[in-house]
């Protein structure tokens, strides 16, 4: 009866006669229709001020985790690899340590002129003038300028220049200009920069 009275009502029911003042009068499928309405405003706003924040949130966690397993992985590597990193460092320290040995002092300068002229001499250059530059500062090292005038023969010369790579001492070679003597065309004349190194230690 109570369903037969509902439909009735449903049906006799006019939405411009609607009490918004007394709305307990209302037939009960509006006030159904009106609850699920209200539920779904409630929730979609529920998901577009809370849900979609939490989902942002999951989203850069998310991201955040991916960069944290990549960062594990490679300090994970690291650590298993830590004997072998050791182990290249010495070797490192070893060869720095064999580099700098190489680099002059200053009480070794003298004796380096002694050998760029040997050289010269011994494949029968005439050298006439070996004169030091102003010393330039790097950052790890001091470079020295030495600049050399020599005559002689072109294989003279290029033999002059391979014995460089011979000394002792790092010896770098710069700046050479090469120009004809005279009439004899095989007497050449050569004005080159050789740079040598030393270490820069606290002091310099």
């Amino acid at each position: 009866m109570a369903l037969e009275d509902t439909m009735r009502s449903l049906r006799e029911f006019d939405i411009n006669s609607l009490d918004f003042d007394n709305v307990g009068s209302w037939p009960l499928p509006v006030k159904l229709f009106i609850w699920v309405l209200l539920l779904a405003i409630v929730l979609a706003a529920g998901y577009y001020y809370h849900i979609q924040d939490l989902q942002l949130q999951l989203a850069g966690v998310e991201a955040q985790e991916v960069e944290l397993k990549k960062d594990f992985e490679k300090k994970a590597f690291q650590a298993a690899n830590l004997d072998a990193y050791r182990q290249q460092m010495v070797e490192m320290e070893e060869s720095f340590g064999a580099l700098v040995s190489q680099l002059p002092s200053d009480t070794e300068v003298p004796g380096l002129l002694e050998d760029i002229t040997n050289k010269g001499l011994l494949n029968g250059l005439e050298i006439s003038s070996i004169d030091l530059q102003a010393e330039s500062a790097r950052e790890f090292y001091v470079e020295l300028p030495i600049a050399i005038s020599a005559s002689g023969s072109y294989h003279d010369l290029g033999a002059f220049i391979s014995g460089m790579a011979g000394l002792p001492r790092i010896v770098t070679l710069h700046d050479f200009t090469i120009t004809s003597s005279g009439k004899d065309a095989n007497h050449l004349n050569m004005s080159i920069v050789a740079k040598t190194y030393r270490y820069k230690d606290g002091d310099a």
